[in-house]
């Protein structure tokens, strides 16, 4: 076994841990929504905040630090596969530290004070909207790293970006509901 096999491994496994995780988490979330089950959304909501810093912020600092060591030592940073890594890193991470890190904490200290309020479910709600699109991020960043487009796959970059737009449609529109008009 040679040291690049053994950081990829390790990278890898970060990676599974922090995407993974992640992706229960949210996924608990969704479901708690779809069935109308306030209390177990929020309690989803409350361990994503609680496991933010704790589990999720080192587990992806691990997975970029590990990419960093592959790429310094064996890959080097100018395939655009690469390129859409970091990128995709850089934009799940500032969900995490702008969207999802202060959101969690305003609606801990919200609920500490006021309870469980029409505004803090606003607040949750808001913060699913920013998972969903996070979650195509981290999709297209693991299709990314297996698939490892060049500039000239341009099916693979096109489905990429529609995953992008999806996700981001999603976001923006995936809390409405279709309710049966009085017609």
């Amino acid at each position: 076994m040679d040291w690049y096999s053994i950081v990829k491994f390790l990278h890898v496994v970060s990676a599974i841990l922090w995407v993974g995780g992640g992706f229960v988490l949210f996924l608990l979330g969704v479901l708690a929504e779809r069935a109308g089950n306030i209390e177990d959304k929020l309690q989803a909501m409350r361990a994503s905040g609680q496991l933010g810093g704790l589990f999720f912020a080192p587990m992806s600092m691990l997975t970029l630090i590990f990419g960093l060591i592959m790429c310094s030592f064996w890959v080097g940073f100018s395939d655009l596969w690469i390129i859409i890594g970091l990128v995709g890193y850089a934009t799940t991470f500032s969900i995490g530290m702008f969207i999802f890190k202060p959101t969690g904490e305003r609606m801990g200290a919200m609920i500490a004070k006021e309870g469980i309020t029409p505004a803090v479910l606003a607040i949750g709600q808001r913060m699913m909207s920013a998972a969903r699109f996070d979650y195509a991020v981290m999709l297209v960043i693991i299709a990314d790293m297996v698939l490892k487009p060049a500039p000239h796959d341009i099916g693979i970059l096109a489905g990429m970006a529609m995953v992008l737009v999806a996700g981001a449609a999603l976001a923006l529109g995936g809390n409405r509901r279709l309710v049966p008009s009085a017609a």
